[in-house]
């Protein structure tokens, strides 16, 4: 398994203008794309997602966890996160949206400005 990338994620993402969660939040969907190649660890979690604040990242975690999404495996002081078969199957649809979103990125963008005009 190859290490995750700092990089993975830009910053402007076409996932952050999607008008729908996956989840309970909007960093859902990074987790469980930074899980899709097996598990891991919080600390190899936090490379790409450092954006994220390690409370926010924790809370994210345990609503994945809660809802069925990835497991949490406790060996020792060695705590890993890994999909579920529930988690595994929204790979596919996630990647679906997020064609959708690049398809759709000028639509996207022209539609939050707007609001932020008004």
């Amino acid at each position: 398994m190859t290490a995750l990338r700092a990089d993975m994620f830009e910053e402007i993402c076409p996932s952050t203008l999607l008008p729908f969660r996956i989840g309970a939040d909007k960093w859902a969907g990074m987790v469980l794309r930074c899980l899709e190649d097996g598990p891991r660890r919080y600390s190899e979690l936090r490379i790409p997602l450092a954006r994220i604040s390690p409370k926010v990242l924790t809370q994210s975690l345990r609503s994945l966890e809660r809802d069925g999404f990835i497991s949490r495996t406790t060996d020792g002081r060695r705590v890993t996160y890994e999909l579920t078969v529930l988690g595994r199957s929204l790979l596919e649809p996630m990647r679906q949206m997020c064609a959708w979103a690049e398809d759709h990125w000028d639509e996207l963008l022209d539609a939050k400005e707007s609001v932020k005009e008004s």
